[in-house]
């Protein structure tokens, strides 16, 4: 039997995060993920304190189906569970430490760049750096991650304020992060980066 090996393993380039060029995404923190989004509350929530205090911009996405034109492969993959928009299941859950006049990037697939206009935006913005918080691990805010690395956005990845279905599916994000797409970060570390 093969020996686990944890992602600390890949973790061989180190960087903090710039505040004057990054910003926070805080990926699908709805209601229809509560289950597994709660238990990283409060360290997302901690995480969006610290990047507010250093004046981080926060941006929200937010998951859901408005039509069958935009369910795409997802209704095939997950056999119709979908968000639909106007649902509760479709809110951003109350816990969450959002203040009303931060951004809410719409989304209806696993990729916060897909379609949302994201990308022009944080262009617009002098961004070119992003942390990556959220759920599911495994699914939006590895794509997301992803993209955003191949779009030229040097990306950070958190180990504490992402969640997903399961450990393994979790901990086998944070080996393809920090292997090839992401510095992983913690809200410690972030608060020692910024402070």
């Amino acid at each position: 039997m093969s020996k686990s090996i944890s992602s600390s393993s890949y973790e061989i380039r180190k960087r903090n995060p710039n505040p004057k060029s990054c910003a926070l995404l805080v990926i699908d923190m709805q209601n229809y993920f509560s289950s597994m989004a709660s238990p990283i509350l409060s360290n997302l929530n901690t995480t969006i304190t610290l990047c507010r205090r250093a004046s981080i911009p926060v941006i929200f996405t937010r998951h859901s189906h408005k039509s069958p034109s935009d369910h795409g492969m997802l209704h095939e993959w997950w056999s119709g569970d979908l968000i639909i928009d106007g649902t509760v299941e479709a809110d951003l859950m109350t816990s969450l430490n959002r203040k009303g006049d931060e951004m809410v990037v719409e989304k209806s697939t696993y990729s916060a760049f897909r379609k949302t206009g994201l990308e022009e935006k944080l262009v617009e913005m002098g961004v070119d750096e992003v942390i990556v918080t959220g759920v599911m691990t495994n699914l939006c805010c590895e794509t997301t991650a992803r993209e955003a690395f191949i779009r030229g956005f040097r990306v950070f990845f958190s180990t504490d304020a992402t969640a997903t279905s399961d450990k393994d599916l979790h901990e086998a994000t944070l080996k393809n992060m920090a292997y090839g797409f992401a510095y992983l970060i913690d809200s410690h570390k972030l608060k020692l980066a910024l402070d």
